[in-house]
C-alpha cells in the first residue's frame, strides 16, 4: 500500500541534491541542480522520439543503455544544449568530467540535463564553476530536494515534486520501508511521445537494471506519453530513474508481488508528477482530462483520448467556458480510430455535477447554467463512452490561453 509522505528527490535513502546561481542564462534565480546518490545505481531512462535530440539526450541515453552504474545528474536551465552540434557533445563530456572529480566518482557514472533554448551554446565555464558549489551545497534535506526542483524549472510556474513509500520484503526478512521519490519540469512543448520534460526518479528500492527499464518504459506509456499542452515534441525530453539499493530490500529480480508493488509506486509518481506538468501548462488556467471508456482496444482508447486533449478548439473551448461540445465528437472522428457516431455518448463533468453532451449521434439540449460552472473549474474532464468493448485510457491536457502566444512570442529574448 501506497503512503504518500513529503519530499522529492532527497527522500530516498542515500540521495542528496543541491542547487545554486550560476547564470547559465537567467540572472539572480537558481539555474543549476544536483542530485547524487552516496552509493552507485542502476539507472533506467526514456527519452525524446524528435529525430533532433539535443546533446545531453544522446549522452544520458548512451549512458543509461550501456548498463554501467550511475551516480549523480548534473542539470542546468535557461539553455537546452539542442542544435550544437559537435561542441554540445563537449559540453556534456565536460561536464561529467568535471562532477566526476569533483565528487570523486568516474565521469561515466554522472548523467547530464539541460533545458531552454534551442541552439545557444553554453558557457562551460559557468558549467564548471557551478558545478563546485553544487558539490559544496549538497544535503539531504528535503529542502535541498524542493530547491534543486525550482532550479530546474523554465516557463513552470511552480515546481513539481512528491514522494511515497511502500513496504517490502527485506532481504535479512521481514519488512523494510521503500521510497521513491521524484522531481520534473515542463510547462510547453508538451506533446506525447514524450514532451519537454526533465524527470528525475529516485528511488532505494533494490531492482534487477533490465527489470526497472521495462518497467519505466511502461508506465510513461501510460502517464507521460498522454499528456500535451501544444503539440510540440522537444528536443530534450529525458526521465531518469535510478536505484541504489539502499533500503535493504530483498532485490527484485522477478515480476513477482514486490515488483508489482514497486511498480504501483513508480507509478503513482510518474502519474502525478504528469499531471502536475499538464496543469501547469504555458498561460495555463485550468487542467483538462479525457477519459475515453468502452474503447474496442487500448491503442485506439488512448488515441481517442489525446485527440480530445490535443483539439485547440477543445481547448480554446475550454478557456472560453463556452460548451461548444460539439468540437469534442468532432475530435474524436478524426482520431483515425473507426467507430460508430451513433453509439458515443459525451459527458463533461466537475465538481459541481456533469452534463450530458452527446448520445445517440446527436447533440443534447443541455443545462447551460450548470456547464458554464463546471467550465469555470480548475479542473474539467469528458467522458467519451464509445459502446465498443472494454478497453480504456486516459489523457491530460490544459486549456489555451492567449498568455501562451505572450509567452512563446518571446521566449528567447
Amino acid at each position: 500500500m501506497i503512503e504518500k509522505i513529503p519530499g522529492g528527490v532527497t527522500a530516498a535513502k542515500g540521495f542528496s541534491a543541491a542547487s545554486c546561481m550560476a547564470g547559465i542564462k537567467y540572472k539572480n534565480r537558481t539555474d543549476m541542480a544536483m542530485v547524487f546518490s552516496s552509493a552507485p545505481c542502476v539507472a533506467a531512462g526514456t527519452f525524446t522520439s524528435n529525430v533532433v535530440k539535443a546533446a545531453p539526450v544522446i549522452w544520458d541515453r548512451n549512458a543509461v543503455y550501456s548498463g554501467k552504474p550511475v551516480q549523480a545528474v548534473v542539470i542546468n536551465s535557461g539553455i537546452a544544449n539542442a542544435g550544437t552540434g559537435r561542441e554540445g557533445m563537449d559540453i556534456c563530456e565536460k561536464t561529467a568530467e568535471a562532477a566526476g572529480k569533483c565528487l570523486g566518482i568516474p565521469a561515466s557514472s554522472v548523467l547530464v540535463g539541460s533545458t531552454g533554448v534551442i541552439g545557444m551554446q553554453i558557457p562551460m565555464d559557468r558549467i564548471e564553476a557551478g558545478v563546485a558549489l553544487l558539490k559544496d551545497a549538497l544535503g539531504d534535506s528535503l529542502e535541498k530536494g524542493t530547491d534543486a526542483s525550482k532550479a530546474i524549472m523554465t516557463t513552470d510556474t511552480v515546481n513539481k515534486e512528491l514522494a511515497c513509500s511502500i513496504l517490502l520484503p527485506g532481504k535479512d526478512g521481514g519488512t523494510v520501508t521503500v521510497t521513491v521519490g521524484g522531481m520534473s519540469k515542463g510547462s510547453g512543448m508538451i506533446h506525447p511521445n514524450m514532451c519537454t520534460m526533465l524527470g528525475f526518479i529516485t528511488t532505494d528500492c533494490a531492482i534487477e537494471k533490465s527489470l526497472l527499464q521495462k518497467l519505466t518504459g511502461a508506465i510513461v506509456e501510460d502517464t507521460f506519453n498522454m499528456i500535451s499542452v501544444d503539440g510540440d515534441t522537444s528536443t530534450n525530453d529525458t526521465l531518469i530513474v535510478m536505484a541504489n539499493g539502499l533500503a535493504g530490500n530483498a532485490p527484485i529480480t522477478a515480476e513477482d508481488e514486490s515488483y508489482e508493488a514497486f511498480a504501483e509506486a513508480l507509478t503513482y509518481i510518474c502519474k502525478s508528477l504528469a499531471i502536475k506538468m499538464a496543469s501547469d501548462g504555458e498561460g495555463a488556467t485550468k487542467l483538462i482530462e479525457s477519459h475515453v471508456i468502452n474503447a474496442d482496444t487500448v491503442k485506439n482508447a488512448k488515441i481517442l483520448a489525446k485527440s480530445v486533449i490535443t483539439s485547440s478548439l477543445v481547448k480554446t473551448m475550454v478557456y472560453g467556458k463556452d460548451a461548444n461540445c460539439g468540437r469534442i465528437l468532432c475530435a474524436l472522428g478524426y482520431a483515425g480510430v473507426d467507430f460508430d457516431p451513433d453509439l458515443v455518448e459525451i459527458t463533461m463533468t466537475g465538481s459541481a455535477g456533469s452534463v450530458k453532451f452527446c448520445e445517440g449521434g446527436k447533440v443534447l439540449t443541455f443545462d447551460e447554467d450548470l456547464a458554464l460552472e463546471i467550465l469555470g473549474e480548475d479542473k474539467v474532464t469528458f467522458l467519451s463512452d464509445m459502446h465498443m468493448g472494454s478497453a480504456a485510457a486516459t489523457a491530460w491536457g490544459c486549456d489555451l490561453t492567449y498568455d501562451y502566444v505572450k509567452i512563446n512570442g518571446d521566449y528567447r529574448t
